[in-house]
């Protein structure tokens, strides 16, 4: 009885450990996610949209505006090659917040986006959801914050 209780105790106090392992594997590959998108969006990268959005995305532009993945990769069509290695428009995300529910992530973050003569901050949070091992944004909100800043 004594040693049964023993394993029971012993596999309950490592639960959370391996749970909490879990969820800290996946923030870290969540943000590496969301720098590499970043990155890949400065520079126009089709395939990084492709990969980083899921086919039942709804996205909420900063303007209102309400759409999908579809109308995000038609923006690449007719094109050859739209990747710019030396961008003038660069993302990135900072004081990222990540909420974990098992195959469910809500990301926050702000949205540094750096132009010629201006930097804008926007507020964007996504839903990411784990289908088949693969992390994907299957809702996406931007909010624009403030003012332009002149550089």
């Amino acid at each position: 009885m004594k040693m049964t209780f023993l394993l029971i105790l012993g596999w309950y106090l490592s639960f959370p450990t391996s749970l909490n392992a879990q969820n800290t594997s996946d923030e870290i590959e969540l943000k590496k996610m969301l720098h590499t998108f970043m990155d890949g969006a400065s520079k126009n990268d089709s395939l990084i949209h492709a990969n980083f959005w899921a086919e039942d995305l709804i996205y909420t532009s900063s303007n209102g505006t309400r759409f999908g993945k579809k109308e995000i990769m038609a923006g690449f069509e007719d094109k050859t090659d739209t990747r710019n290695e030396n961008p003038t428009n660069v993302y990135t995300a900072e004081d990222i917040v990540i909420h974990q529910y098992d195959d469910l992530a809500v990301v926050a973050f702000k949205m540094k986006a750096t132009y010629d003569s201006t930097i804008q901050y926007y507020l964007n949070s996504g839903t990411f959801l784990k289908r088949n091992g693969k992390w994907q944004v299957v809702n996406w909100q931007a909010t624009i914050s403030g003012e332009p800043i002149k550089k």
